[in-house]
C-alpha cells in the first residue's frame, strides 16, 4: 500500500528484456538507503519488488503483465521516474490510498501554464473516467492527485510549482504516457452499485475477496 506521496525522483539505469518480462534497474540515492530485499516500491505507481541492491542501484524484475499495462516498458537509460517505498504501519497518510495496481495508461493531452500552476488534460480509455469525479483522488505514475474535469474521454489536473518541482509530472508534457489508478473506494462503489438485489455492502466485498 502507498500513498501518492512520491520521496525521489530515480535515475534508469537500464531496462533488459528477459524472454516475456524485463530486469530494471535505477538509482536512488534516498530510497535505496532504507531498501532491502523484498521490499516493496513503487515506480511511476507501479509496485514492484527489489531483487538486488547495489549501493544506491535497485533492481527489480517486470512481469509481461506489468510492461503491458504501464509506461515502465518504455523506460531507457537516464529517464527519470517517481519512487515511493511502501507505508509504513507508524507513517502519515497524507495522499490517499495507492495500491500500486495500475488500472490502465493514459496520453497527456494538454499542458498549459496557468499563473503559477499548469493544468494537465490526459486522455483515457472512456471506462477509466467513469471511475472518476470531480475533487475526487487519482494517481498519475503513483502522484496523489486532484480531478479537476472528468471529461467523457479522460481528466484534467491542475499541478502545483511544489509537486511539478519534486515529480516526472514536471517535465513531462503532450503525448507523453503516464500512469493511472483510480481511487480503489471508488471501485468498492461501483461494485456494490452492481451488487446483487438484497446484497449489502459487506456481502460485497466478501463475495469478491475484499474482506
Amino acid at each position: 500500500m502507498f500513498t501518492g506521496l512520491v520521496a525521489e525522483i530515480g535515475d534508469v539505469v537500464s531496462l533488459i528484456k528477459k524472454g516475456n518480462g524485463a530486469r530494471l534497474s535505477l538509482n536512488a540515492a534516498e530510497v535505496s538507503r532504507d531498501a532491502k530485499l523484498g521490499d516493496s516500491i513503487a515506480i511511476n505507481g507501479t509496485c514492484l519488488t527489489v531483487v538486488e541492491i547495489r549501493g544506491r542501484t535497485l533492481a527489480f524484475d517486470l512481469s509481461d503483465e506489468t510492461l503491458r499495462s504501464s509506461n515502465l516498458g518504455e523506460l531507457k537509460a537516464r529517464d527519470r521516474v517517481n519512487l515511493e517505498p511502501a507505508l509504513r504501519p507508524d507513517d502519515r497518510l497524507g495522499g490517499h490510498f495507492v495500491t500500486g495496481h495500475i488500472d490502465g495508461t493514459g496520453v497527456i493531452r494538454s499542458k498549459t501554464r496557468e499563473g503559477e500552476v499548469y493544468k494537465i488534460v490526459i486522455k483515457t480509455e472512456p471506462w477509466i473516467a467513469e471511475y472518476l469525479v470531480e475533487k475526487g483522488s487519482v494517481a498519475v505514475d503513483g502522484i496523489s492527485l486532484t480531478v479537476v474535469e472528468v471529461l467523457r474521454d479522460g481528466f484534467s489536473l491542475v499541478i502545483i510549482p511544489h509537486t511539478a518541482n519534486l515529480t516526472t509530472i514536471g517535465f513531462k508534457g503532450p503525448g507523453d504516457r503516464v500512469n493511472v489508478e483510480v481511487d480503489i473506494l471508488g471501485k468498492y462503489v461501483a461494485r456494490y452499485l452492481k451488487r446483487e438485489k438484497g446484497e449489502d455492502l459487506m456481502q460485497t466485498l466478501m463475495k469478491e475477496g475484499y474482506a
